[in-house]
């Protein structure tokens, strides 16, 4: 194995792999960070299917009534309990001190009735309601519940919706009854929607629909979601969903099946069970909403493991237990998560310290025997059996392991990827701050490490560091594979501008700690000689 050229191959793919969401971002719809509005569903002309450009939009034609806990404060229309405003009290719209709080429920997207009850695709909040209930304001340990009645017919419609202060949880009963003397069949229907849970410009944390089947499953690509998709199977939960917020449905009885479109730049979520009523016949539904945060504590008390919606990608089984080591170390060091992700790579570092020696101490020694290799090739340049033959028994001479330089690489790179998909998902960086101002001025600079370095700093100093890690590395490529490695720092230093500042702050600190691992490494290489 030639190990100039398979490190070269692994700092491509890393660059390949690091670019491609900067390069190639999701396509979304141009939304506002968390002024969610609602989306429409698939429409297909079969009457399983919502058919959203056939649903009137909703007008507030009824009274208000409003739900306040420690955590949000919702406002609900009686005409048909739909959503009209739902504000999560401990998340701002900014960093600005006089930031407003996030409200999921935007105008946009309450023209689609979110919290709204379809049956058979016709909005149930058109009829008239009866309400059993009065404002809600909840402690932390208290609930509260607020009854809705209607009737479309013969079917009699009872929504019972109850809160608790504690959670960001809303349960539902829904009972359904035929008052006629005819069976009754069709299909109820609960919706969400979102104008788009993140801002325009970030490529980083695109709104998607999430849901689960079988498995964890996701869709963001806009013009499949413009055509509308619907689950084959029945769903546990589904949401619409970015990083760090989430609003989920989560049937708790009956097999509901998931239908979600995005139309006008709204997405639309709805969950639907068929129904067939014999005369005097009642059947519940039960369900759970969740309108939130995505933070394992909240959505781990939800059934059905909605909190597998925290999910970061290949390497999740390893990103989870990193993020929740930074948590726990963020909460021992005043809640600075910069301090945290600073002793978490020094800690990474250490633990790596065995391989990363191992790695040195290859390449030092493929270093050395770079000239002889350079003869072999030259002499046998006609004959590549022979030449193949004469380095393997090079390698065999000297007691050189190919590959023991580019292994111990290899088996930090999950580690790898998995810090860098939970650093770039876990809510609780974002708005965090780490030095909120440049020392010495008053120039905001890493006030939040969800967001890039404004005064593009630390990629700078991270791309300088490269370059240095890179010409102290012990290795011997040829001058193309030279250049291309030169070539890096420029490279990541482009792509980093525009990273998370979190994430540029684990790479520089991880570049350093590299730089002086290799000055001891080699310091301890020469006086062994």
């Amino acid at each position: 194995m030639d190990t100039p050229r398979v490190i070269l191959a692994v700092a491509l793919s890393l660059a390949v792999l690091v670019g491609w969401n900067v390069l190639f971002p999701p396509v979304r719809p141009h939304t506002e960070e968390a002024t969610p509005t609602n989306q429409t569903p698939a429409t297909h002309p079969t009457e399983s299917q919502l058919a959203p450009t056939m649903t009137p939009a909703f007008t507030a034609s009824g009274s208000r009534i409003t739900v306040e806990t420690p955590r949000y404060r919702a406002v609900l229309n009686t005409a048909g309990g739909v959503l009209e405003s739902f504000t999560l009290k401990d998340y701002a719209t900014s960093i600005q001190s006089n930031a407003p709080a996030i409200d999921l429920i935007s105008p946009q997207s309450l023209g689609k009735a979110p919290l709204g009850l379809l049956w058979n695709t016709t909005p149930t909040w058109t009829g008239a309601w009866q309400v059993n209930g009065t404002n809600l304001l909840l402690e932390a340990d208290q609930t509260g519940t607020i009854q809705l009645v209607s009737h479309m017919g013969d079917l009699g419609l009872t929504r019972i919706l109850h809160f608790r202060g504690n959670s960001y949880e809303i349960q539902e009963e829904v009972r359904l009854t035929n008052r006629g003397k005819n069976q009754i069949k069709g299909q109820i229907a609960a919706t969400l929607a979102s104008a788009g849970l993140s801002a325009p410009d970030d490529k980083y944390n695109p709104t998607q629909i999430a849901y689960w089947t079988q498995g964890l499953e996701h869709e963001s690509d806009i013009k499949d979601l413009q055509n509308g998709i619907e689950s084959d199977k029945p769903a546990r939960w589904g949401g619409i969903d970015s990083h760090y917020f989430l609003l989920a449905i989560v049937p708790t009885s009956g097999d509901m099946t998931l239908r979600a479109k995005v139309e006008d730049g709204v997405y639309r979520l709805a969950l639907a069970d068929t129904v067939i009523l014999d005369p005097g016949i009642s059947q519940v539904r039960t369900l759970s909403y969740y309108l939130g945060p995505k933070t394992e504590a909240d959505l781990a008390t939800l059934p059905k493991e909605l909190v597998q919606a925290i999910h970061y990608g290949f390497f999740d089984i390893i990103a989870k237990p990193l993020k929740r080591f930074l948590v726990f170390l963020a909460n021992h060091t005043g809640g600075n998560y910069g301090v945290a992700i600073i002793i978490l790579t020094v800690i990474i570092k250490i633990l790596f310290w065995p391989l990363s020696y191992k790695s040195y101490k290859s390449m030092e020694q493929m270093k050395r025997i770079q000239p002889l290799m350079a003869k072999i090739r030259e002499k046998y340049a006609d004959d590549r059996e022979k030449m193949n033959a004469e380095i393997m028994q090079l390698y065999k001479t000297y007691k050189v392991n190919p590959a023991g330089g580019c292994l111990p690489m290899l088996l930090q790179i999950p580690v790898f990827f998995a810090l860098y998909q939970a650093l770039l998902g876990a809510i609780e960086l974002r708005h965090a701050p780490f030095i909120p101002y440049l020392p010495g001025t008053d120039l905001v600079w890493l006030a939040d490490l969800s967001d890039k370095d404004p005064l593009y700093i630390t990629p700078i100093i991270m791309g300088a560091t490269m370059f240095l890690q890179q010409r102290m590395t012990p290795t011997a490529a040829d001058p193309t594979q030279a250049k291309i490695m030169l070539a890096m720092p420029v490279i990541f230093t482009f792509l980093f501008l525009s990273f998370p500042s979190g994430l540029v702050l684990y790479w520089l600190v991880n570049n350093i700690l590299s730089i002086f691992q290799q000055w001891l490494l080699s310091r301890s290489s020469q006086s062994a000689r």
